[in-house]
């Protein structure tokens, strides 16, 4: 830590890398290589650039890195002021902060959980993608109600909506419960009033452990019981916790997906041929939404590039910062499986991630349903003068606005007449049991999306 301390630390949440990270990582790698000391709201951290050295951390063959935080020495010694921005995330008590035997046996409650719609032969994943399509039909109809074409805000009005009403699907919540989660789970994540956030979020996400043990449902919650019958309504509500997270990569994502596809006459050329998956992958790489993971801490001293990381010292790894090593990057263009399979944007070793075939899916059917309902998508500002949002870990635009034209060729997929999947809108019935299948989007989803326009 001493070494840390004494050596000159550049601020890495600055205007250039919130414009540009990849010139930051250029700058910080010529002059420190794979591993860098920087200083991130105010505590010095080790920030991880070099793909061999973030794989070989992700991997933890010898159990050297922890996950958590009272292995921070800092931390353990009350030099982290109470206040910092991303205390309260980092002191989560739940999968995503655990290590060894407790961390794999939290885990097997997820991959139980998570099976049912990540299987695509399951007719809870076929229900799960037949909401999500509706979804995004729901979403295009709310973005142009004004009439055949206009202007629309990708990113608030469709890209990070979407992630929110399907995990709302996942949760068997309604979206009256979702706007008072999704400001919170953006708090969380970003930083202002984490602390706060993550009591709210708890106390909401308690409430529901608690209900769907009591009435069990085809939900996430009542499947990672049913595999975990010993899993406390509290453990259950803090791994629920981690959906924020899911959420926000997940928004993230397609909205870069979407950026690139209405940017790159190239890449539009591919997925208009019915590549969207391997554009999603391509972009997972090129701008990972997910640009750096939450802290390790070295459990002893340990050469990491240059420096030796002494125990106790949190490293920050950054996918993003990996993506564009010269030892990787310099081989993606002559090899193609390396390209696209190699990259780091799902995790790699005991923490990847479990849910990554839903987030592919969710991406490709977002990203596909916009293009079948638009003939016409053209960027409203210039690349570089997009808003990101100013985060420690997600690559995010704060808005995407766009001119649109509306196709004539684009069909709806219709309501189920009854019994169908339980709706996110705000009154909780079943779609299409009350409006007979009108694809008019309800008025609950329309004051749902205004005021989450106005909480980013």
């Amino acid at each position: 830590m001493e070494q840390l301390i004494s050596l000159p630390l550049e601020s890495l949440l600055t205007g250039d890398y919130e414009a540009d990270p990849a010139l930051v990582h250029e700058r910080l790698r010529a002059r420190y290589g794979p591993v860098a000391p920087v200083d991130l709201l105010g505590v010095p951290v080790w920030f991880v650039l070099g793909y061999d050295e973030v794989l070989h951390v992700m991997q933890n063959a010898r159990g050297i890195w922890s996950k958590r935080v009272d292995h921070w020495r800092a931390y353990a010694e009350g030099r982290v002021p109470a206040d910092w921005p991303l205390l309260a995330l980092l002191r989560a008590d739940n999968s995503g902060f655990h290590d060894g035997e407790r961390h794999r046996d939290l885990r097997g409650a997820w991959i139980a959980g998570l099976r049912p719609f990540q299987d695509p032969g399951s007719e809870q994943a076929q229900r799960l993608e037949r909401a999500m399509v509706r979804y995004c039909d729901d979403l295009v109809g709310v973005m142009t109600e004004s009439g055949p074409t206009g202007q629309a805000d990708l990113a608030a009005q469709y890209g990070r909506p979407f992630p929110l009403l399907v995990a709302n699907h996942l949760l068997g919540v309604t979206i009256e419960r979702g706007e008072e989660m999704v400001e919170d789970q953006w708090r969380l994540l970003d930083g202002p009033d984490s602390a706060g956030a993550y009591q709210r979020l708890y106390a909401t996400l308690l409430e529901l452990a608690t209900i769907k043990r009591q009435r069990r449902g085809g939900d996430l919650p009542s499947y990672m019981i049913e595999a975990k019958p010993d899993l406390t309504d509290e453990e259950l509500a803090r791994e629920l916790m981690m959906l924020s997270g899911f959420l926000d990569f997940t928004g993230s994502l397609i909205c870069n997906v979407i950026l690139e596809v209405i940017t790159s006459r190239r890449l539009r050329e591919t997925v208009s041929v019915g590549a969207i998956e391997e554009a999603v992958n391509r972009v997972a790489l090129a701008n990972p939404a997910l640009a750096n993971l939450t802290f390790r801490y070295a459990r002893t001293d340990v050469k990491l590039g240059r420096f030796t990381i002494a125990a106790g010292d949190p490293v920050m790894l950054s996918i993003a910062g990996a993506h564009t090593d010269p030892r990787f990057a310099a081989a993606l263009t002559r090899d193609t499986v390396r390209s696209t399979r190699a990259h780091l944007a799902w995790g790699a070793g005991p923490h990847r991630c479990p849910s990554q075939r839903l987030a592919i899916q969710m991406s490709t059917i977002a990203v596909r349903r916009l293009l079948d309902r638009f003939a016409t998508l053209k960027p409203a500002l210039a690349a570089d003068r997009l808003p990101w949002r100013p985060s420690p870990f997600v690559r995010a635009l704060r808005s995407l606005p766009v001119h649109y034209e509306l196709g004539t060729s684009f069909t709806p997929t219709p309501r189920p007449e009854s019994g169908g999947e339980p709706s996110p809108l705000k009154d909780g019935t079943e779609d299409g049991a009350e409006d007979g299948g009108d694809r008019r989007p309800r008025s609950g989803l329309v004051a749902f999306l205004r005021k989450l326009r106005r909480a980013q």
